[in-house]
């Protein structure tokens, strides 16, 4: 069942939203109208949807009572399936619009990928992650911008930290931060490495953390007080330049023990501004899992979002199949999905949690989990 009364009530304000923002002082006040006009937006979806619904409601009502006449009987047969099918369609809409949203989804992001377990062949894994992530992004029209990278002596990368950004969507379901929130984990590859001479399949790992970006508003730093810089001459690739320049910036932060190193940029000011922006996002982070522990009995059947030691998916190269351990789905299409086709995998992620939001929040007795086989 619908919680009506919420409805109602979300549909009542709307309409005194409507009638504010036509009042000449509330248009006078620029701070005042920016803030209804965001909240009349926040609103907009629910409220005309829960007036579509009441409008299918009165149309299957009238229908149901038009069956007793010999006239009318005919059409309302016809017309009552169609009406009674879109407002089940409704219903479910209006559940997952008033699903609690995450003021984070429309961040941007901080992406790090680091090689784990299996040497050189966890350093080409990282950078093949990196690739797959790149090629997402540039599908969906977002820039993706290098803050640090430590390459690996025989190709890959030991540590990879990008910032991702692109547009605020306006369905609040398409933000960057709502498509990679799920990406954070550890990531297992299997596959035979171009260094073995005899055809072994190795197991090799690396993790991926996926932060909202911190603007200084969500983080307050205390440079003076907190930070511990350091300025150093930046390392690996970058040719004669990068390398002699003393542009490369350390932070430590005191209070937490944090270290982030940045070196991609020629100047300082550069580099310490892009540490600044991993720093808060870390920062960030922490909060954020410390209010998620509050709740950690309602949350603990939910896809994680950043848990770093769980074991998520693996990439299993010879049967080109891609397991997500989580919701159990298999896909076996690893080719394409290394080369930024994770739309499918993405959309299961954010349905699995939709339905357990849904159970949570008493909206759904039974709602659908995307389901599979969990193969090694």
């Amino acid at each position: 069942m619908l919680p009506e009364e919420k409805l109602g009530s979300i549909a009542r304000r709307y309409r005194e939203l409507e009638d504010m923002l036509c009042r000449p002082e509330i248009v006078g006040d620029r701070q005042q109208f920016q803030r209804l006009s965001k909240e009349r937006s926040e609103i907009e979806p629910v409220a005309n949807a829960w007036e579509q619904y009441a409008q299918l409601d009165r149309d299957i009502h009238d229908n149901e009572a038009a069956l007793g006449d010999p006239e009318l009987r005919e059409l309302a047969e016809a017309e009552l399936p169609e009406l009674q099918a879109k407002k089940r369609a409704l219903e479910d809409d209006l559940r997952l619009l008033l699903l609690p949203t995450d003021p984070a989804d429309q961040k941007n992001v901080i992406l790090e990928i680091r090689a784990g377990e299996g040497g050189e062949e966890a350093a080409l894994f990282a950078a093949d992650l990196f690739k797959m992530y790149a090629r997402y992004a540039e599908g969906r029209g977002w820039r993706l911008e290098v803050m640090n990278l430590s390459e690996a002596s025989a190709g890959g990368y030991k540590e990879m930290i990008a910032l991702v950004s692109g547009r605020p969507s306006g369905d609040g379901k398409n933000g960057v931060y709502s498509q990679l929130r799920f990406e954070g984990g550890v990531h297992r590859v299997q596959r035979v490495p171009a260094t073995e001479t005899q055809g072994r399949i190795h197991t090799s790992t690396a993790t991926v953390a996926v932060l909202p970006e911190a603007e200084e508003v969500d983080v307050h730093i205390d440079e003076a007080r907190d930070l511990e810089i350091s300025i150093a001459a930046s390392g690996g690739p970058g040719g004669q330049g990068v390398n002699t320049t003393n542009s490369a910036v350390q932070l430590l932060h005191k209070p937490t023990g944090i270290i982030v190193k940045c070196q991609d940029e020629r100047s300082q000011i550069k580099n310490k501004a892009k540490a600044l922006k991993v720093l808060r996002s870390r920062l960030l982070e922490i909060e954020r899992e410390k209010a998620d522990a509050a709740v950690a009995a309602e949350r603990r059947g939910m896809v994680s979002t950043g848990e770093r030691s769980m074991k998520v998916r693996t990439y299993n190269y010879p049967q080109n199949r891609v397991t997500d351990h989580r919701i159990k789905l298999t896909l076996n299409k690893l080719d394409r999905v290394v080369n930024g086709d994770l739309g499918e995998l993405i959309s299961a992620l954010q349905a699995h949690r939709q339905a357990e939001l849904l159970r949570a929040g008493g909206l759904s007795d039974a709602a659908a989990l995307p389901t599979g086989s969990d193969d090694d």
